[in-house]
């Protein structure tokens, strides 16, 4: 098992749920105050992709006021969908098309966007049942905690907040649950299947050789230090959210140490990995970071500027041109896997690997030993060992977590598509790519571009199988 066969799209949900990534996933940024067309709006797929996330969000007092008067506006292979959950859906989506500079369509076409959309997820959902899917209560446990970890908070406080904002736990469980089967199956489904030729790779090079482009081919690690905004915020919030911004691009430029700049400010934890984003085409980042970098040089600090998620500051890392040398971190990693399945479920698998963490910390064993005898990799072998890796060769999930690990350090437990891992990192480098790893590189771009297209094919065939009974239209 290679569970480091890559399918970079596959996001973690944790991420996903805080603030879409720091906003620089899919997603995409723009930027407050651009206008779109209605009805064909991007900013309303945004919208109804981001909405489908667990929000904090208490639904609108209009909503509530109609829960009485309650009913079925559509049946999917008999499962219903209320008018209530359309409504409320529809003031998610609008309050976040409205902050991101959006124009709303007609009520009722958005009512009718809404309602297709979760006809959609509801089809997805009943796929990952059908085909024995499950997602484990530890594996939402750690979802919770990342989500509380992301909003500067505990579990407790999270929990907190979501009640008073009109959301229970459970319901809020229950979303995440719901996220994270949608992506399994789509990681089963599409993700997982996307092959990548070498012709596919002298196409996209070929394409982003655009003549007059002084950009094309060019390649940046950029750091990164987010201060989000909240939904809703006053102006007086958005101001403070602005100062606060203003101070860490200006902490940024005085000190050369762009981490203690991150740790200080950035609501990101640890800015993913220091501030740093990793070495990767710049058509691979969002526009609004590529527009707002230029041609700006190695070292310089970019912002604030303002995106859907909230203040941005960037530093320029590292930077090539289009045939210059491109050089990224590496890291040289160990792990251990317990797979699930056939009596073990993640929470006693996460429980086992606590003990083996312990174990090596305590010098009672090595994780080389450990690794030996009881991991389900491949590299069970080698005790553990993985070699050097590049951004981008392992799972989302993995990857994230090794970024974040000091040299010598061992992680907590992870649940990946795979089972549950515990990670070392042995050590890190800086190391120049040579022309087969640049392609690598370029490999996992155009990977996730064909899942984007290969997932929306899926979605459409998955949605043609569904038995849909359309009722009264929502209102």
């Amino acid at each position: 098992m290679r569970f480091f066969s890559k399918t970079s799209n596959a996001c973690a949900v944790a991420v996903a749920l805080a603030v879409m990534a720091a906003g620089v996933q899919a997603q995409g940024l723009k930027s407050p105050g651009s206008k779109a067309k209605a009805v064909n709006d991007p900013s309303i797929s945004r919208a109804l992709e981001a909405t489908a996330q667990p929000s904090g969000r208490q639904a609108p007092a209009a909503a509530q006021g109609v829960r009485s008067a309650d009913y079925i506006v559509a049946v999917v292979n008999s499962e219903p969908i209320t008018n209530n959950e359309v409504r409320a859906r529809m003031e998610r989506v609008a309050q976040n098309v409205t902050e991101q500079g959006g124009q709303l369509p007609s009520q009722s076409e958005l009512a009718r966007q809404v309602l297709e959309r979760l006809i959609v997820e509801r089809v997805q959902l009943q796929e990952a049942k059908d085909t024995g899917i499950n997602i484990d209560n530890m594996t939402v446990d750690q979802a919770v905690t990342n989500v509380a970890r992301q909003n500067n908070t505990d579990k407790a406080g999270l929990v907190s907040r979501l009640k008073a904002e009109g959301i229970s736990e459970a319901q809020f469980r229950s979303e995440i649950r719901n996220q994270m089967l949608m992506q399994r199956v789509r990681e089963r489904d599409v993700d997982g299947r996307v092959k990548v030729t070498e012709a596919d790779i002298d196409r996209y090079l070929k394409e982003q050789k655009r003549p007059g482009d002084a950009a094309a081919g060019a390649a940046a690690n950029l750091g990164h230090i987010l201060i989000t905004v909240p939904e809703n915020a006053s102006p007086a919030v958005v101001a403070e959210r602005e100062a606060k911004a203003r101070q860490a691009a200006e902490a940024a430029r005085k000190n050369p140490d762009f981490i203690a700049a991150v740790r200080e400010f950035s609501d990101v934890p640890n800015g993913q990995g220091g501030g740093a984003m990793g070495m990767r085409p710049m058509s691979d980042y969002p526009e609004l970071f590529s527009q707002q970098v230029g041609n700006a040089a190695v070292g310089a600090i970019v912002g604030p500027f303002r995106s859907g998620a909230g203040f941005h500051v960037l530093k320029v890392l590292e930077k090539s041109q289009a045939g210059a040398p491109v050089y990224i971190t590496q890291n040289h990693a160990r792990h251990i896997l317990l797979t699930v399945g056939n009596g073990m479920t993640e929470a006693q698998a996460a429980k086992r690997l606590e003990d083996y963490k312990r174990r090596v910390e305590s010098g009672q064993a090595t994780f080389q030993q450990l690794a030996q005898e009881f991991s389900k990799d491949g590299s069970a072998r080698n005790g553990g060992d993985l070699g050097w890796s590049s951004p981008g060769q392992f799972v989302p999930e993995f990857e994230r977590v090794l970024d974040n690990l000091q040299p010598g350090q061992i992680s907590n437990p992870v649940v990946s598509r795979f089972g549950v891992h515990l990670i070392q990192l042995i050590e890190r480098r800086q190391e120049k790519l040579t022309e087969r790893e640049q392609r690598e590189m370029v490999r996992n771009v155009v990977r996730e571009r064909k899942a984007e297209q290969d997932y929306e094919t899926w979605l459409k065939e998955l949605r043609g199988k569904a038995f849909v009974e359309y009722r009264e239209p929502p209102q």
